[in-house]
C-alpha cells in the first residue's frame, strides 16, 4: 500500500469534522473563541524608493510566494513607502480577524505569524482599549500603544510580527523566545528594510537577508537588533534546583492544556516515542474539560507515518489504542519520499541533512493531515534539547558540559526542528505546536541541578529520565512502561531505517566520485562532504543561488545531532560523524557498524537518537 493509503478509521475523520462543525454553527458557537489567528505568512517592506502601482504589484507577486501559509485570504496596508503583506490561515469564522491589524485609529499596524495564548489575560490589562476583532494577535497593536517597544516579554506565545507606527514611520520587528515561527529580515540596494517569514519572499529584491534571530527585537528607532528574551539558563551558568517530578509534569500538562486554544480540527503527530506520545496523553486526559470539545469532541485524533512495518507505526499504534485516541496511519515509500525532495527542500529553505531526512515524511503526512480537514496539530519537538534526549549525552563527561550542550541546543532550534516541524506543516496550510518550547516549562525544566538529568545505568536513569519520571504514574497510567521508557529513534530513523539508506543510494547514483572530489571548489562555504549532502546542496542551489541564503544553513560535525563541541566527548565519533542516531555506536540498540559505515561518513547535522542506559530506551517524539 502507498502513500495514498490510509487506515480504514481514517476515512471517516474529514466528514465527522465537517459534520460536527455544522451542528456547532447551527448552535450559534462562535464569538471570540471563533476568530484566532494561525500560522500565517507575513511580508513587510520599509523605505522603498519606488512607491508605484508597480512596486505594490510586486510585493503583492511576492507574497503569493507564501500563500501556502495562509491559503484562505490575503491582506495588504500601504503607508507611503512602506507595505505590510500577509497570507491568513483562516479558522471557523473568515469574515473577522483578517489582517493588518490595527489600533483604534489605524494609526499603528501590524502583521503577525503566530498564537499568542495568553491574550485574554492581556486584554484585561488594556480595558481602556477598544479591540476591532477577536483575534488573539490584535493585543500586539494595543500593547505597543501602551508599553511600547518593551511589551514582547509580555507575549505568551509563538509567533514573529511586523509593527508600523504611521504617526512618524517608525518600526519594530520581533521574534518568539526559541524561533518556533520563523522570520527573515533582508536590506535592498535602494536602502529599503525587508522581513518575511520565509526565505523565498525576499531573497530575490534583497541584496542581503539573514534569519531573523529568536528572541530579539528590531527597532527602527535604534538601529539594530536587541534581545529580548533572557532567561536565567541563557547565560549557560550551572543551576541547581532540586528535581521535583510532581511539579516538571504539571507544568507541562499546563503547556499541552493552553495549546489546546483552537476551534478548528486538530490532532497529534503521534510517533510512538516518548514525547509525541506524552503530548498525546496529556492532550486526551484534558481534551474534553476543554473549549475545543465543544466543538470537536472529545476523542483526540492522533497521525503517524511510515514505511510498512517501521518501529514508529508500530509504537504509535500502541500508544493510540492505549490512551484511546481516533489513529489515522499514513504510509509511504522510499521512492515517493525521493520524488519529494525538491519540493520540500524548497519549502524548508536548508540542505541540512538531517532536517532533509526528517522533513519529508513530515511534509507528506501533513499534506494528508490537510486532505482531512485537520488545521492544526500538537507535535513533540523540544524534548530532546532541554532534557538531553540525544543518544550522544550518554557520553558527557560532566554536569557542567552536559548543561551548557543543552543550552547549545535550544539556542539552535530555529535552525533544525523548529524549522522543520514549522515549514513540513506550513508547506499545506498546516500549524504545528510545541508544547516543550513553553517559555515557562523551558525555565522550570532548565533551572533542575543538571545532575539529575544525566545519564546513570548504575542508578536506573536513561537519557531524559527525570521526564519519564514525571509521568511514571502507577496509580493512574499515562503510558504502557515499554513506551515510557523506550529507546530513541530520530524521526527520520523511526520512519523505517530503509527510509535513510534509500536516499544515500540515490544520491549515490546521482552524484559521481569526480562532481564529491571537487565539492571544495563548488560549495566552498559549508562543503558537503557525503554525495547525500551534495545532492541536497545541489537542488538548495537552484532554488536559492545567493550567498546570502546559503549562509542561514550551519554546518559542522556532528554525530546523531550533537553540536560539533560534543563530538569531542568520545574520540570515536570523528571518524563516524552521521547525522542518524544510529552513529551513536555502543549506545544505539541498531548502532551502524562502524567499519561499513566510515565508508559513508557523514560531517551534516542531525536529528535525535537516543541511548540505552539499563532500563528500556526510548523513541523521539514526532521529532
Amino acid at each position: 500500500m502507498g502513500f495514498s493509503s490510509l487506515h480504514f478509521n481514517s476515512l471517516a475523520v474529514c466528514s465527522d469534522f465537517l459534520f460536527r462543525d455544522q451542528r456547532q454553527r447551527d448552535k450559534g458557537i462562535q464569538g471570540e473563541f471563533g476568530k484566532r489567528a494561525a500560522m500565517c505568512g507575513i511580508l513587510a517592506v520599509f523605505g522603498c524608493v519606488d512607491n508605484s502601482q508597480a512596486k505594490r504589484s510586486r510585493i503583492i507577486e511576492l507574497s503569493r510566494r507564501l500563500r501556502h501559509r495562509g491559503p484562505d485570504w490575503s491582506g495588504l496596508h500601504c503607508h507611503q513607502d512602506c507595505y505590510l503583506s500577509h497570507q491568513r490561515l483562516a479558522i471557523v469564522d473568515p469574515t473577522s480577524g483578517d489582517q493588518p491589524l490595527y489600533n483604534e485609529d489605524k494609526t499603528v499596524v501590524v502583521t503577525v505569524n503566530g498564537e499568542i495564548y495568553n491574550h485574554k489575560q492581556l486584554r484585561e490589562k488594556l480595558k481602556s482599549h477598544q479591540f476591532r476583532t477577536g483575534s488573539d494577535c490584535e493585543v500586539i497593536a494595543h500593547l505597543y500603544e501602551e508599553y511600547g517597544e518593551d511589551f514582547v516579554g509580555m507575549l505568551d506565545g509563538m509567533f514573529s510580527f511586523v509593527l508600523l507606527d504611521t504617526r512618524d514611520k517608525s518600526f519594530i520587528a520581533a521574534r518568539d523566545a526559541i524561533g518556533i515561527t520563523p522570520l527573515y529580515m533582508g536590506w535592498g540596494l535602494d536602502g529599503s528594510v525587508w522581513f518575511a517569514s520565509e526565505m523565498k519572499a525576499l531573497s530575490d529584491d534583497c541584496e542581503q537577508f539573514m534569519s531573523f534571530l529568536p528572541g530579539h527585537i528590531y527597532s527602527s528607532k535604534q538601529g539594530g537588533l536587541r534581545r529580548w528574551y533572557n532567561p536565567p539558563w541563557y547565560t549557560e551558568q550551572i543551576p541547581s534546583a532540586p528535581y521535583d517530578p510532581l511539579v516538571l509534569r504539571e507544568a507541562f500538562e499546563k503547556a499541552v492544556i493552553k495549546r489546546l486554544m483552537t476551534d478548528v480540527p486538530f490532532g497529534v503527530l503521534l510517533s510512538g516515542g516518548l514525547d509525541s506520545s506524552l503530548v498525546a496523553a496529556v492532550a486526551s486526559r484534558h481534551l474534553a474539560e476543554s473549549e475545543a470539545a465543544c466543538q470537536w469532541g472529545s476523542q483526540l485524533h492522533t497521525f503517524c507515518i511510515g514505511l510498512k512495518g517501521s518501529p514508529d507505526l508500530k509504537a504509535a499504534r500502541e500508544v493510540a489504542d492505549y490512551i484511546g485516541t481516533r489513529h489515522h496511519e499514513f504510509y509511504f515509500t522510499v521512492q515517493e519520499g525521493i520524488d519529494a525532495l525538491e519540493e520540500v527542500i524548497y519549502h524548508i529553505e536548508t540542505y541540512d541533512v538531517t532536517t532533509v531526512r526528517a522533513s519529508t515524511p513530515m511534509f507528506l503526512m501533513s499534506r494528508k493531515i490537510k486532505s482531512l480537514g485537520v488545521k492544526m496539530v500538537l507535535s513533540g519537538e523540544g524534548s530532546d534539547e532541554i532534557f538531553g534526549g540525544y543518544l550522544y549525552f550518554h557520553k558527557a563527561p560532566n554536569k557542567e558540559e552536559f548543561h551548557q550542550e543543552t543550552c547549545r541546543k535550544i539556542k539552535a532550534l530555529h535552525l533544525y526542528d523548529c524549522l522543520r516541524a514549522n515549514k513540513s506543516t506550513s508547506a499545506w496550510g498546516v500549524e504545528a505546536r510545541v508544547p516543550f518550547l513553553d517559555k515557562e516549562f523551558i525555565n522550570l525544566a532548565m533551572s533542575i541541578d543538571p545532575e539529575w538529568k544525566m545519564v546513570r545505568p548504575d542508578l536506573g536513569r536513561i537519557e531524559k529520565w527525570v521526564l519519564r519520571n514525571a509521568f511514571d504514574d502507577d496509580q493512574k497510567p499515562y503510558l504502557p512502561k515499554h513506551i515510557l521508557y523506550r529507546q530513541k529513534e530520530q524521526f527520520s530513523d523511526g520512519v523505517g531505517y530503509s527510509w535513510i539508506d534509500g536516499l544515500k543510494d540515490h544520491a549515490d547514483q546521482q552524484v559521481t566520485d569526480a562532481m564529491l572530489s571537487n565539492a571544495s571548489f563548488i560549495y566552498p562555504e559549508n562543503t558537503p562532504t557525503t554525495k547525500e549532502a551534495y545532492y541536497y546542496r545541489a537542488i538548495f542551489e537552484r532554488f536559492f543561488p545567493k550567498n546570502a541564503a546559503r549562509s542561514t544553513v550551519p554546518g559542522g560535525p556532528s554525530v546523531a545531532c550533537s553540536t560539533a563541541k560534543a563530538v569531542e566527548w568520545d574520540a570515536a565519533w570523528s571518524k563516524n560523524p552521521d547525522p542518524s542516531g544510529r552513529a551513536a555506536l555502543g549506545v544505539h540498540e541498531a548502532a551502524y557498524e562502524e567499519t561499513v559505515e566510515a565508508k559513508n561518513a557523514s560531517v551534516m547535522n542531525c536529528p535525535p537518537q537516543k541511548l540505552q542506559g539499563g532500563i528500556v530506551g526510548k523513541t523521539a517524539t514526532f521529532v
